[in-house]
């Protein structure tokens, strides 16, 4: 059998793919607490980072579901450990459980689940979705992006001055000292959830998104095709696209901006 999937089987597999993602909101959102600590055990990984009982639950549930879905598909899961037999695989799942920890386990609302299927090393569907405010961006490769089933595009804008920007601030100051004459930039608070980061570029309410690095493949892979599809790019600061299911999925410093702001942003940071 081969390995990649048809259009047809694409287009069958969306609606079960939606039901899985409602599905795992279903498991995360009872430990969630709007603006208060999340009622989820939660424990230190290797190096620090938080994971709650959600996280992992999530990602039982997902590994389990995607992998019924498209059985010959690879997998690559932050909470899971790290096969690398998928390197020999065409077809790989992404999945991002929690993409967000801290700010679900704060009670911050921009917290996503976030779910890739690789084609070829590239993403061929993509699925973010924010169980609070319940807000699905998905896409497939060469069939646009879409935010609860109507289509999205980013923003046309093709000058910095006024650019709504969001990220770390240290990427932010060099960005906006880069721009010499008051770029007049207007500073969106930053967006805890990558996938959600990139997402918000995508539908156009934000401009700018910066990345901080060692971000992995689960945090983007999935938010890349919604803003590749809506007429963006995620690159690094030369200019480069992202690679994904590399041996080591880490990532360096990202820019995410519609292709128009892609050449001015890049210039600045070259200052």
């Amino acid at each position: 059998m081969p390995d990649s999937l048809t259009d047809d089987a694409v287009s069958a597999l969306m609606p079960e793919l939606r039901a899985v993602m409602r599905e795992a909101a279903d498991i995360a959102r009872p430990f969630f607490r709007l603006g208060g600590q999340t009622s989820a055990r939660i424990w230190s990984k290797a190096g620090g980072s938080p994971v709650t009982e959600a996280d992992v639950a999530v990602d039982a549930f997902l590994k389990v579901r995607l992998s019924a879905l498209v059985p010959r598909a690879a997998w690559l899961s932050e909470e899971t450990a790290d096969d690398p037999a998928r390197l020999g695989h065409d077809l790989v799942w992404i999945v991002d459980p929690i993409d967000g920890t801290r700010a679900f386990l704060s009670g911050h609302p921009d917290w996503s689940i976030a779910v890739a299927l690789l084609s070829g090393g590239e993403p061929l569907i993509g699925f973010v979705h924010a169980p609070v405010g319940n807000a699905d961006y998905e896409a497939v490769r060469g069939r646009g992006a879409t935010r609860n089933g109507e289509p999205i595009r980013v923003d046309a804008r093709q000058h910095l001055t006024g650019a709504r920007i969001t990220g770390p601030k240290p990427m932010l100051d060099r960005l906006t000292r880069g721009a010499g004459t008051e770029p007049d930039f207007e500073v969106i608070a930053r967006i805890p959830s990558l996938a959600l980061r990139l997402a918000r570029v995508a539908d156009g309410t934000v401009d700018i998104g910066m990345i901080s690095g060692h971000a992995r493949d689960w945090d983007l892979a999935a938010a890349d095709l919604v803003l590749r599809e809506a007429g963006g790019v995620v690159c690094d600061f030369g200019g480069a696209a992202t690679l994904y299911n590399r041996p080591d999925p880490v990532h360096g410093e990202l820019l995410a901006a519609p292709v128009g702001l892609r050449d001015p942003v890049l210039s600045a940071w070259d200052v």
